[in-house]
């Protein structure tokens, strides 16, 4: 038996590496979705106790489910880690505000790097963390709304009016994801016999939670969310299918950061609170669901615990394109395509997380801090024990030692650094009458606003 599947798996590694050969030279398609305040106490297939996600659970089925995929704690300075595949003490992405400081002329993004290989390219959702348009950073297309959590116009003044390739128009009486799953369509279906690279940010969940086209009175909203969620990824797959492109597209689907705060407390899994959230540093602030699919390339079923940051993704896509990565500016990612494939590849043994002033390494066990603190993560994600250094045995002092190594040549310090208050939401903001710091926002209205 242990000879059978052995065999097996060998025969489904060479047909992945002679499917995937085959791909490359039809160029296949990159499809990365971007949820939006969903972590892993979101997802059913991560053991959610009460939040189901039935599609999102059919692609980890079909592929490969990361249990220790993480970004950056914040909305903003995630989506700079991705798109840059660079670290923000480099960007300078360290809270909301900053982010703005991510211009073309110093920072080149995944849609720049893809279009060298021949890709189109659309954005579709949320960009308003980052400047300009997304045309300006390589996208050939895009639908966008101003602000997070664009659900229906009612009671939301940002939600008055959308830009679809450079032209605002008036929200009126329509759905936003809805839209945006309209002007989804219309790209793919158009651009079926070229190679295209989307980039689809989905709404939800992101407060402040509205019903959906499908809620019924009475509802959980929330509930009604993640459903509307997962049924627009269905969608997806359907016209995937319909077009004939299934086997010829990857799927990345992922969390852009923790949960937010006011609806944390139901993300448990098997009864167990997780610790954090978004905007923590504690583990589930960055800890999200990670997910890739690709029929007949990727073997379905596996779970691993391989770990990966979001700076990764950016050589992902390009090894999977055929692009060559930019040399321009230091990058952090590495490619994790060869372990999509079966392969060993140069697996990460460490990642990096930070916003605003804070940050920390991890490896498989352990986690170092800014502060110098050294916390056993044996037990992540429900739980994070601090090891003081008068404590430490063997294993402790030589983790803290490399994670002491890896910090000190990463050189975060020497960076750019936080000009704001140090949460990594945003910059300090001054009363313009007394001239005085502004007393800070309750959470819920900062998970509201990011």
């Amino acid at each position: 038996m242990r000879f059978l599947k052995s065999s097996l798996c060998l025969l489904f590694c060479i047909f992945s590496t002679h499917s995937f050969s085959q791909s490359k030279s039809k160029k296949p398609n990159i499809i990365y979705i971007l949820a939006d305040d969903l972590g892993i106490g979101d997802v059913s297939c991560y053991g959610s106790d009460s939040n189901y996600t039935p599609i999102i659970d059919k692609l980890a089925k079909g592929g490969i489910r990361f249990n220790n995929g993480y970004t950056a704690p914040l909305c903003g300075p995630s989506r700079a880690l991705i798109l840059t595949g660079r670290y923000a003490f480099r960007t300078g992405a360290v809270n909301q505000d900053m982010c703005l400081n991510v211009l073309p002329e110093n920072e080149i993004l995944i849609p720049s790097v893809l279009k060298t290989a021949g890709y189109k390219t659309s954005m579709v959702g949320k960009w308003g963390q980052l400047p300009l348009q997304p045309s300006d950073f390589g996208f050939d297309d895009y639908i966008r709304f101003k602000g997070s959590g664009i659900y229906w116009k009612k009671g939301n003044a940002k939600a008055e009016m959308y830009t679809e390739n450079g032209v605002d128009k008036p929200l009126g009486e329509n759905y936003m994801p809805d839209l945006m799953h309209d002007h989804m369509v219309n790209f793919i279906s158009n651009n079926k016999n070229k190679p295209f690279f989307l980039y689809y940010s989905l709404v939800q969940v992101h407060a402040k939670i509205q019903p959906t086209p499908d809620s019924k009175p009475g509802s959980d909203q929330y509930a009604d969310n993640l459903a509307y969620m997962d049924k627009l990824v269905g969608n997806l797959l359907n016209l995937l299918d319909s077009l004939k492109l299934s086997e010829n597209t990857f799927i990345y689907f992922m969390g852009d950061n923790g949960t937010a705060s006011q609806y944390a407390a139901r993300g448990t899994i098997n009864g167990k609170p997780l610790s954090g959230k978004k905007g923590s540093m504690l583990e589930c602030g960055a800890l999200v669901p990670n997910i890739a699919y690709w029929p007949k390339v990727i073997a379905p079923g596996q779970v691993t615990n391989t770990l990966m940051d979001a700076s990764d993704l950016l050589p992902t896509f390009a090894d999977i394109a055929g692009a060559k990565l930019p040399t321009k500016n230091v990058l952090d990612g590495r490619s994790f395509l060869p372990q999509l494939l079966g392969k060993k590849g140069n697996p990460r043994d460490w990642i990096f997380i930070e916003i605003g002033n804070k940050w920390y390494v991890r490896d498989a066990k352990w986690k170092l801090n800014r502060a110098d603190e050294l916390y056993d993560m044996s037990n992540a994600p429900f739980e994070e024990k601090l090891v003081l250094a008068s404590n430490d045995n063997a294993e402790s002092a030589a983790a803290r030692k490399k994670l002491t190594e890896i910090l000190a040549q990463l050189n975060p310090a020497g960076g750019i650094l936080d000009t704001g208050d140090g949460s990594g939401r945003h910059g300090n903001k001054k009363d313009k009458k007394e001239g005085k710091d502004k007393p800070a926002k309750k959470e819920k209205k900062e998970d509201e606003a990011d």
